[in-house]
């Protein structure tokens, strides 16, 4: 399998990072959704990453698609999202917290760094930013005093989680030491020790 897209994306980073959990074996190829438009453009029309091109040509598009497959195909005991239950229902609350704050994460980027300075509209990042507050005051306070955010074990949850702090420590830190200064730096510290973590890391791109 390929996977495309580069991991300064959190989408793309917690793609890989889930890929890797499951034991899946996969390729990369590292392409930028603006700086490699045009490559990009060959695997999906709307020019988006994460793509997964499966070892039959098959194309998957969407981080949550991807995802789904890689947990069908490689997780049947349902060891990182149970088939059903209120835990289930919790794991995926919390997926979509994070997700949300990486969306939000993305927005506020483009803002600052796609759109001309002169352009900028205050209000519109601000609500942007105390959406992302809120969202991750939400899950520090899921993973505090526990060792896995939902169950006894590693789910999606922690996944997600650990994903969008290191993607805002890395583009909003402030925000990070206001809204999650204690429970989700302990959790990604753990989990940036783990080979799918260290093999998927952040990287900005040489300038």
């Amino acid at each position: 399998m390929l996977l495309i897209g580069r991991d300064l994306s959190p989408f793309v980073r917690r793609t890989a990072i889930i890929l890797e959990t499951l034991g899946l074996e996969f390729e990369r190829r590292k392409l930028a959704a603006i700086e490699d438009a045009e490559e990009l453009a060959e695997f999906t029309p709307l020019g988006r990453v994460p793509v997964l091109v499966l070892d039959d040509g098959e194309k998957i598009v969407d981080s949550a698609v991807i995802i789904d497959y890689a947990l069908e195909v490689a997780d049947p005991h349902y060891q990182f999202l149970p088939s059903n239950g209120a835990i289930r229902r919790r794991i995926l609350y919390l997926s979509a917290i994070a997700t949300g704050v990486m969306e939000k994460g993305v927005a506020v980027s483009y803002e600052r760094y796609q759109r001309p300075k002169n352009k900028q509209y205050a209000p519109w990042l601000d609500r942007l930013l105390n959406q992302m507050r809120r969202g991750m005051a939400d899950l520090e306070a899921a993973a505090s005093d526990v060792q896995w955010m939902q169950g006894d074990r590693l789910s999606l949850a922690d996944i997600n989680a650990v994903v969008l702090y290191d993607f805002v420590q890395l583009i909003e830190p402030e925000l990070t030491l206001d809204a999650a200064p204690c429970a989700l730096p302990v959790l990604s510290g753990r989990l940036n020790r783990t080979s799918a973590f260290i093999n998927n890391r952040y990287v900005r791109p040489a300038k």
